[in-house]
């Protein structure tokens, strides 16, 4: 099972210096995929949690394509309604072209009524719209050319290029309607910080009937997973929260769950909880090491 991590790419720590450190920092530790998170308005609502300035995570992959060699580079998750499908797919086809096939395209449909009513989108309709851009978006990546004819968006003979040499999709959630969604769209399925006995006994079973109910491959698991290591034994304690040998014991539970790559994340919900970089790269690096040995 690979190890990624989910980089902070908003509040006062997001300086150009400082994600251009975090790519370097992953690469260099063994991680294999380095992710950020994905919002378009910095409504009261997202900025209590993320708050300014917010780079936006297409913009700053295409700079950092460059600046590393291997690690893949991904979003956890792109809000897909927030943006056109044919801009998602062009953006995330250049990103792609950047960095010679390693760009990650994590997607579920978000959270922030505010954020949807800023930009004048009906928030209840998300998991349509997530569904339907989510089917332009992968037309475009085959076609030189994609129609639509929706409940949201229509056109016809829109060309797109270039065509990426394959963006994988990651897809987010973990309700019904995401789940059938991973199976119809996804090469992984993307769950937040999901109990392990919940993924074993629910998510994986429905996941696997959902894909063979439209004949697709099951996708791979890729989740993440919050990281809160602590001085003594947690008890009655969420994947990522306890000690180093407790955090140890997660990752092998996961991989016996089949799990292909495991996305790190040191970020509390809290800002006012937020450590210095400098802390945070070391634990992932201890974890990392322990991992790897």
């Amino acid at each position: 099972m690979d190890l990624g991590i989910n980089f902070r790419n908003f509040g006062p720590s997001a300086t150009p210096d400082n994600l251009r450190g975090w790519v370097r920092f992953a690469e260099d530790a063994g991680f294999t995929i380095a992710m950020t998170s994905d919002h378009v308005a910095l409504t009261p609502d997202v900025a209590e949690t993320y708050p300014a300035p917010f780079y936006d995570p297409f913009v700053t992959f295409a700079w950092l394509a460059a600046e590393t060699r291997a690690i893949r580079l991904g979003t956890t998750v792109n809000v897909v309604p927030l943006r056109h499908p044919l801009l998602t797919a062009r953006l995330a086809a250049n990103v792609d072209r950047f960095s010679a096939g390693r760009f990650v395209l994590g997607v579920a449909p978000g959270w922030s009524r505010q954020e949807y009513e800023a930009l004048g989108l009906d928030f209840d309709a998300r998991g349509r719209a997530t569904d339907e851009c989510l089917e332009i978006i992968t037309n475009a990546w085959r076609a030189d050319t994609v129609s639509a004819r929706g409940a949201s968006y229509a056109f016809q003979d829109v060309a797109t290029g270039p065509r990426p040499a394959h963006v994988p999709v990651w897809v987010g959630g973990a309700g019904p309607p995401a789940l059938r969604r991973a199976a119809r769209f996804g090469q992984a399925w993307h769950p937040v910080n999901a109990r392990l006995d919940w993924l074993r006994d629910t998510g994986l079973p429905a996941l696997r009937e959902a894909a063979e109910a439209i004949g697709r491959p099951v996708p791979r698991l890729c989740p993440r997973m919050q990281l809160r290591i602590t001085d003594r034994p947690a008890h009655d304690r969420m994947p990522g929260t306890g000690t180093f040998e407790q955090v140890q014991e997660d990752l092998e539970a996961y991989e016996r769950l089949g799990a292909d790559t495991l996305v790190l994340d040191t970020n509390p919900d809290d800002p006012h909880d937020r450590r210095e970089l400098a802390v945070d790269q070391r634990i992932l690096a201890t974890v990392a090491e322990r991992w790897l040995r």
